[in-house]
C-alpha cells in the first residue's frame, strides 16, 4: 500500500536521493518545503507535488489534507540544515508521521531524550539515515571483527578529505551554531560507523580542530582510531590533487584498506524500504555517534602522543582563513 510522503529541505544537495528513494519504495509526496525555489529536481520524480517556501502554508496544507481530504501523511522525509532536525522531527511527530532524518540526527545527546519522550506521546517512530551500516564491505567487516578474537584491539587509521570552495563559509554549513562543525558536518556517518562495527568509546582526544579541518583520536572496545577529516583542498594528497580529484577517502584497518567507494547510489533506497519493512535505525541508534561529536566540538585540544595521532594532524594551517562574506 503506498505511503504519503513529505520532504523538507527540497532545494538540499541530499534531497534527490531522498526524491528517489521515495519513488523507489512506490511512495506519494504529499508536499515540500524549502526557503528556496530551486527545486526543479521535483520535476524528475514528483511534479504534481504541492510545494511550499513558507513553513506556515506546508503545515497548513498537511493539516487540511487530513482533515478534508482524509488523507493522512506517514512519513516526513527531513533534508534542512543540521540545527533544524530537532525541531522538525517534532512537527512530524505531531502531525501524526513517523520522521526519517538525515546525519547528524540533532546536534546534541540530550535532544535524543526529549524526543524519545515525544515518540512515546505520539506512538510515531524517528528514523535517521546511517547508510554505511547497510554498505556491504562495512558488513562484511562488521562480521569479520565480530567472528575474531573477543579481546584483540585492531588499529584503524580514518581520513576524509572533501574539498569546499568559499560558498562553505557563507553557508549554514560554515556555521558550527546551525552545523554543528565539521565533525557534525562530514564526520558523524563515520563515526557511526566505527561504533557499530568495533563497540562503546572508551577514550575521544582531539589534535586539531578549526573550521576546515579536525583529527583526534578514538579509543573503542576494539580499536584505535586515528582520524582526520578536512574540506581544505591543499590538505589533499598530491597524488590526489594530480589526478584532478577533489576527494579522497581511506579508512584502513590493521594496514589493510578497506573499499567501500562504490555502492553508494541505492543505500537511501535501501534505508527506506529497510524503514516501511518495520525496521530502520532509531534514536538509540544514533546515541554513541552524536555522542562523539557533541565532544569533538567542545573538547580542549589535547597534545600528540607517540603513536595516537593521525600522521595529518601535522599538516601546515589552512592558507585560507575563515571568512564569512
Amino acid at each position: 500500500m503506498s505511503k504519503n510522503f513529505a520532504l523538507m529541505g527540497a532545494a538540499g544537495y541530499i534531497a534527490p536521493r531522498h526524491l528517489k528513494a521515495i519513488q523507489d519504495v512506490g511512495g506519494d509526496l504529499m508536499a515540500a518545503l524549502d526557503k528556496n525555489d530551486s527545486v526543479g529536481i521535483l520535476d524528475s520524480y514528483f511534479p504534481n507535488t504541492s510545494f511550499f517556501v513558507e513553513f506556515e502554508r506546508f503545515d497548513r496544507h498537511i493539516e487540511k489534507q487530513k482533515r478534508e481530504h482524509n488523507k493522512q501523511l506517514d512519513y516526513v522525509s527531513i533534508c534542512t540544515p543540521n540545527y533544524l532536525h530537532d525541531a522538525h522531527i517534532r512537527m512530524a511527530l505531531r502531525a501524526g508521521a513517523n520522521a526519517i532524518c538525515e546525519k547528524p540526527l540533532v546536534l546534541n545527546p540530550w535532544n535524543l531524550d526529549a524526543l524519545l519522550a515525544i515518540e512515546k506521546e505520539t506512538g510515531k517512530k524517528v528514523y535517521t539515515i546511517l547508510q554505511l551500516r547497510l554498505h556491504q564491505s562495512i558488513i562484511d567487516l562488521k562480521q569479520k571483527i565480530a567472528s575474531g578474537p573477543k579481546d584483540k584491539i585492531y588499529d584503524v587509521d580514518l581520513t576524509y578529505l572533501t574539498s569546499r570552495g568559499n560558498w562553505y563559509f557563507t553557508s549554514w554549513k560554515g556555521d558550527v551554531e546551525k552545523s554543528g562543525g565539521i565533525a557534525s558536518n562530514i564526520g558523524v556517518h563515520f563515526y557511526d560507523m566505527l561504533s557499530w562495527v568495533f563497540g562503546k568509546v572508551k577514550t575521544n582526544k582531539v589534535h586539531v580542530h578549526t573550521h576546515d579541518r579536525a583529527a583526534g583520536y578514538l579509543e573503542f572496545e576494539q580499536a584505535r582510531v586515528k582520524w582526520f577529516l578536512s574540506i581544505d583542498y591543499d590538505a589533499l594528497p598530491e597524488e590526489i590533487k594530480e589526478k584532478g580529484q577533489r576527494t579522497y577517502r581511506s579508512i584502513t584497518v590493521e594496514g589493510r584498506e578497506i573499499e567501500f567507494s562504490g555502492g553508494f547510489t541505492e543505500l537511501h533506497t535501501t534505508s527506506y524500504q529497510d524503514i516501511l519493512n518495520g525496521n530502520g535505525f532509531g534514536l538509540e541508534d544514533a546515541r554513541q555517534s552524536i555522542d562523539i561529536v557533541q565532544t569533538i566540538r567542545n573538547a580542549e585540544l589535547s597534545v600528540l602522543e607517540d603513536g595516537k595521532f593521525h600522521p595529518f594532524a601535522k599538516l601546515p594551517k589552512t592558507k585560507h582563513p575563515f571568512k564569512r562574506v
